[in-house]
């Protein structure tokens, strides 16, 4: 097996976990923090998890772009996630 059939394998791997389980996780807490609740420990521990993979499967995106739609929805949730979850901390005075 050559390198970059290791490393597209990888990458299909990463990125039907994240399209499999972590986006529907993430679905799921960013509708939780859309009604205003706050992020709890475990919600906070996943979403780090969820920033340290994008970091690590950038470079494999980046050489496969027919990746690159699922991974920008990821981002983009995790920010929309992010955002929503501070503005909730503010308003109920946590910041």
């Amino acid at each position: 097996m050559t390198d970059e059939n290791k490393e597209l394998g990888v990458a299909i791997t990463l990125l039907e976990r994240l399209a499999s389980e972590t986006v529907p996780k993430a679905l799921e807490i960013k509708e939780r923090v859309d009604r205003g609740e706050k992020l709890d420990h475990w919600d906070i521990e996943f979403l780090e998890k969820l920033f340290k993979r994008a970091e690590e499967v950038r470079p494999m995106v980046d050489r496969h772009p027919e990746y690159q739609d699922i991974f920008a929805k990821a981002v983009h949730l995790y920010k929309e996630i992010s955002d929503q979850a501070l503005k909730n901390e503010q308003a109920s005075g946590g910041c």
